[in-house]
């Protein structure tokens, strides 16, 4: 069975796989897995992530295969982003270097950064 078929045979459901076996050396482990999260989307949805990734990204090149609009592919790409969890690249510091960026941002007074400079 692949993806497709098991997509459609879930009709969107939420699933756990059970039982994956090894096909190079036929090891069965079994547990509760979630699938990936690409995997969770509607096949439609998988086919375009799929496009997307395959035109680097260009929105032109997705207005011409899929023949809608810049908005249409924004909105499509915004509603499927909604369906994933991303990993923060960028995190917030923590620690003095955090109340220190704070400061600079102007988020909190020199008094606050301070009193938590202190309480730490």
């Amino acid at each position: 069975m692949d993806w497709q078929e098991l997509t459609d045979l879930t009709q969107g459901q939420p699933f756990v796989v059970e039982r994956v076996r090894l096909t190079g050396s036929g090891i069965a482990i079994e547990g509760q897995f979630e699938p990936p999260q690409l995997a969770q989307l509607d096949i439609e949805d998988q086919v375009f992530v799929a496009a997307f990734v395959r035109s680097h990204g260009s929105i032109k090149e997705m207005e011409r295969i899929f023949g809608v609009s810049y908005p249409t592919i924004k909105s499509r790409l915004k509603r499927i982003a909604e369906h994933l969890d991303f990993v923060d690249t960028d995190p917030a510091p923590t620690g003095a270097a955090g109340v220190v960026d704070r400061l600079r941002r102007g988020e909190i007074s020199a008094q606050e950064a301070l009193a938590e400079l202190e309480g730490s």
